[in-house]
C-alpha cells in the first residue's frame, strides 16, 4: 500500500546516461514500404521458442511426473504453442483494453484492434493463456493442472526477454529517483519529472522486473520441479508462478511509474484505488488476486 510522498533526497551522485540502442535491429525497404525487427518482436519469438523447449524437455522427463507419465506429449505442445500464441495476443490487448482504458476504446472501438500502436496486459495475456490453455485440455481430455505446470515452466524466460526489451525501446520506465543506479530516459515524457533544469533520473524498473519475474522467478521454478519433484504435485508449479509473479509485480509497482491516465493533480502517484493518499496502483490491484489464487493451488497440491 502506498503512502503520500515526502520531499525527495538531495541527489548525491551522476545517474546514469540511456544507452544508445535502436529499438530497430534492422530494416530493409521493399515493394515502397518499410519493414523492420524490433528487439520486443524478437524477444516474443525468442521467448516463445525457449519456452516452448523447456515444457517438451520436461514432458520428455517422465519421472518427473506423476506416476511416471507426461499430462501432454511433445507432439501436443507443439499444438497447444498455437493456441497460447493467440491467448497472448487477444487476452494481452483486451486486458489493456478493459483494465487501463476502458473509457477511450468505448469511445474508439475501432482502435481496440490497433495492436501495432501499443497497449498489452500482462495480467489480460496471462487470463488469455488460461482459457486457451483449458480449452485445449478440454477437448484432448489432458489434465489441467498437471498441463498448466508445464506451461508455467516456459514463461519466465519470456519475461525476462521482454522486459529487457522494454528496456531497450526506452517505455515502461520508472519513478523519478536519485538512487546511484537511476537512468536517464530519453523523451519528453520520461524527461517531465517536474524539475526545474536538471536532467530526470528514474528507476530502470523493466530491470527489475526482468530479474524477479524472469531470472529468479524462472530458477526457483524449474529447481522445484527438477530437483524438489514439484511436478508430483499439480498445481505447485503454477501456483508458485502465479504467487512469485504477483509478488515481484506488486513489489515493482512501488517503483514503475503508472500510466498516465491514472495520474492527476491530486493523485500524482497513479493509484488506482486510493484514500488520502494511500492505495494501490493498478498492477498491484491485479497481481493480488494472481498471488490469493497461487497460494491457494500451493496448499491444495500439499493436502493432496
Amino acid at each position: 500500500m502506498w503512502r503520500k510522498p515526502t520531499r525527495p533526497r538531495q541527489r548525491r551522485s551522476s545517474p546514469i546516461q540511456f544507452p544508445n540502442i535502436s529499438p530497430e535491429i534492422f530494416s530493409i525497404s521493399a515493394f515502397g514500404m518499410e519493414f523492420a525487427l524490433r528487439w520486443y518482436a524478437l524477444a516474443y519469438i525468442v521467448g516463445i521458442l525457449i519456452g516452448w523447449r523447456i515444457v517438451v524437455a520436461t514432458v520428455n522427463r517422465a519421472t518427473l511426473w506423476p506416476k511416471d507419465t507426461a499430462p501432454i506429449t511433445a507432439r501436443q505442445v507443439e499444438d497447444l504453442l498455437t493456441w497460447v500464441i493467440l491467448g497472448v495476443i487477444a487476452g494481452g490487448r483486451l486486458g489493456y483494453v478493459l483494465f487501463y482504458k476502458p473509457a477511450f476504446y468505448l469511445a474508439n472501438p475501432g482502435d481496440i484492434i490497433r495492436i501495432w500502436d501499443g497497449g498489452m496486459s500482462f495480467h489480460g495475456g496471462m487470463l488469455g493463456v488460461i482459457v486457451a490453455g483449458w480449452l485445449y485440455c478440454q477437448k484432448h481430455g489432458l489434465l489441467k493442472l498437471q498441463v498448466g505446470d508445464a506451461m508455467a515452466l516456459g514463461v519466465p524466460v519470456g519475461l525476462f526477454l521482454g522486459r529487457i526489451a522494454n528496456f531497450i525501446n526506452a517505455e515502461l520506465w520508472g519513478r523519478p529517483t536519485d538512487v546511484p543506479w537511476g537512468v536517464i530516459f530519453p523523451g519528453h515524457a520520461a524527461q517531465d519529472c517536474g524539475q526545474l533544469a536538471a536532467l530526470c533520473a528514474r528507476h530502470p524498473s523493466q530491470l527489475y522486473e526482468a530479474l524477479m519475474e524472469g531470472l529468479i522467478l524462472g530458477v526457483v521454478m524449474l529447481y522445484l520441479a527438477y530437483r524438489r519433484g514439484a511436478l508430483k504435485a499439480p498445481g505447485t508449479i503454477t501456483g508458485t508462478f502465479f504467487v512469485g509473479y504477483g509478488l515481484a509485480r506488486f513489489i515493482v509497482e512501488f517503483f514503475r511509474q503508472p500510466d498516465a491516465q491514472f495520474i492527476s493533480e491530486g493523485n500524482p502517484l497513479g493509484l488506482a484505488i486510493h484514500l488520502n493518499g494511500y492505495g494501490f496502483t493498478m498492477g498491484q490491484l491485479l497481481s493480488l488476486p494472481m498471488i490469493a489464487l497461487g497460494a491457494y493451488l500451493i496448499l491444495r497440491a500439499r493436502r493432496s
